[in-house]
């Protein structure tokens, strides 16, 4: 997972090294947001996750100004690291992303890292920093006109796509269906992924790819190849959510 996050975060890391830093400006997808509030973005919640693994007491406070401001919170950390000139902000995330991932080896095998959604293991954590990097990683190359070959890289963020279905119900104030879905993904290399069983009624078809871009709500579900079999399916597909925090406005 590891080796997974870093080669993820290096292939951003290419995408933005060499910009003109006039170009860390240019308007993402997410609105309010320049390339530079992308990485500043990664780089607070690297800080944060670092925070968790070595500072539990400092995490906690951390936790006390997100129940405060739960809305505006990330968006502050990410305004202040944005203000930073483009290689001193690339250099402090270089940084932060090389300590958590060093400090991510060294968890305990049964250790739960306390987060803002519940508490997860190391291996989930590095799983979550891969969604976040690969999704906001997408918006840079949509806001520079770079198409990114996918990876085998989404199955780690499909797998968290589906294990994080009833928690998309929860933070929609919903309850979750009782009954375990099937979904059935087609990855870069042509092989496919599978996860419930194959005979339930429930059942979620399509481009692992586009399953990815679904959950992190990089893309909105008519511009995806997904095919939702039965109600709940079509109706999870139009809540689920990867991330920790409230409901994503989505994407037009």
């Amino acid at each position: 997972m590891i080796a997974d996050l870093r080669a993820e975060s290096d292939d951003l890391d290419a995408l933005v090294s060499d910009l003109d830093p006039a170009r860390w400006a240019t308007d993402t997808p997410a609105s309010g947001w320049t390339i530079a509030h992308q990485i500043a973005h990664l780089l607070w919640t690297d800080l944060v996750a670092l925070a968790a693994v070595t500072d539990e007491p400092g995490f906690a406070e951390l936790l006390d100004q997100a129940a405060q401001n739960p809305t505006g919170f990330v968006d502050v950390g990410a305004e202040e690291f944005a203000a930073l000139a483009p290689a001193q902000l690339l250099a402090a995330w270089r940084a932060a992303r090389a300590a958590l991932h060093d400090a991510l080896l060294n968890v305990a095998e049964h250790r739960k890292l306390v987060w803002f959604g519940p508490p997860m293991s190391a291996a989930s954590m590095a799983t979550a920093r891969l969604m976040e990097t690969w999704a906001h990683g997408l918006d840079v190359a949509d806001s520079l006109g770079v198409t990114r070959a996918p990876s085998m890289r989404l199955r780690s963020i499909a797998h968290l796509g589906v294990r994080t279905r009833d928690f998309a119900y929860s933070v929609n104030g919903l309850a979750p269906p009782s009954e375990p879905f099937h979904v059935k993904l087609s990855a870069p290399d042509g092989s496919v992924w599978t996860w419930g069983p194959q005979d339930a009624a429930q059942q979620v078809s399509g481009s692992a790819e586009d399953f990815c871009m679904l959950v992190t709500q990089r893309r909105p579900r008519s511009e995806l190849y997904l095919v939702a079999v039965g109600p709940d399916a079509e109706h999870w597909l139009g809540i689920a959510q990867a991330f920790a925090g409230p409901p994503g406005p989505g994407r037009d």
